[in-house]
């Protein structure tokens, strides 16, 4: 019986790559007592299609190396269909998408990409088996996490009027996710990385940041001071 999981949207494992930290990821992989899920709408934007584009090849590349050494797996070892991933993928982004509007059109909070790793939460929560999204991207945290926040996050991004155009968040609650950062902290922790320098940690943290990963000068900071009160 599989006692954690750790599901994957692309944007986590896009910095990883990166940033050269696959191989900590590994070691992170090999001493969790869990899978590390992609849903299949996530492999087909880390692999599938990158593998086909020069810019993106080699680190698509290593990104399969990763899927065929069973380090990342799909829904199905853990013997969850497709459809019923898919099933739940569309009535969450037709729920989602339909939220606020901007400019009389409705405005896209969420891709399919990452609505299948809220789907597949929602499927092995249903299971009580324990599990975390790693995502990066703030716009689905604030909307599972702090929705009220949306609006004001999307005039950000927008530049333009947003408004609700229905309030209904009651499929959004119960998710817990963990961003990039945080899970480089848990490796720089368990003294999984062989770099030994001074400002290991907030090179470590500002590298991911750069990446897309969406936390605060202050975040890391905070993290930074963690570390310190716990001696590493």
């Amino acid at each position: 019986m599989v006692e954690k999981v750790i599901i994957f949207d692309s944007g986590t494992l896009i910095s990883f790559a990166m940033n050269g930290l696959l191989p900590e990821l590994v070691k992170l992989k090999e001493i969790f007592n869990g899978k590390f899920i992609i849903p299949i709408e996530v492999k087909k934007e880390i692999i599938d299609t990158p593998i086909e584009i020069k810019k993106f090849e080699l680190q698509a590349m290593k990104l399969k190396d990763l899927f065929s050494r069973n380090i990342l797996e799909t829904p199905n070892s853990l013997d969850i269909k497709q459809k019923d991933i898919s099933k739940i993928t569309l009535e969450l982004l037709n729920k989602a998408n339909t939220l606020l509007v901007s400019k009389n059109k409705d405005v896209e909070l969420i891709s399919s990409g990452e609505t299948a790793c809220l789907a597949l939460s929602k499927i092995l929560s249903d299971r009580k088996i324990d599990n975390l999204i790693a995502a990066d991207e703030r716009t689905i945290r604030v909307l599972c996490e702090n929705p009220r926040n949306l609006k004001n996050l999307m005039e950000r991004k927008l530049h333009s009027k947003v408004e609700f155009k229905k309030e209904n968040f009651e499929e959004f609650k119960g998710f817990r996710f963990i961003r990039s950062t945080e899970l480089i902290y848990i490796v720089y922790k368990k003294g999984l990385i062989e770099l030994k320098e001074e400002k290991l940690l907030d090179a470590l943290l500002w590298a991911l940041k750069s990446t897309g990963c969406a936390i605060s000068t202050e975040e890391i900071e905070e993290i930074k001071s963690i570390a310190k009160r716990e001696g590493f």
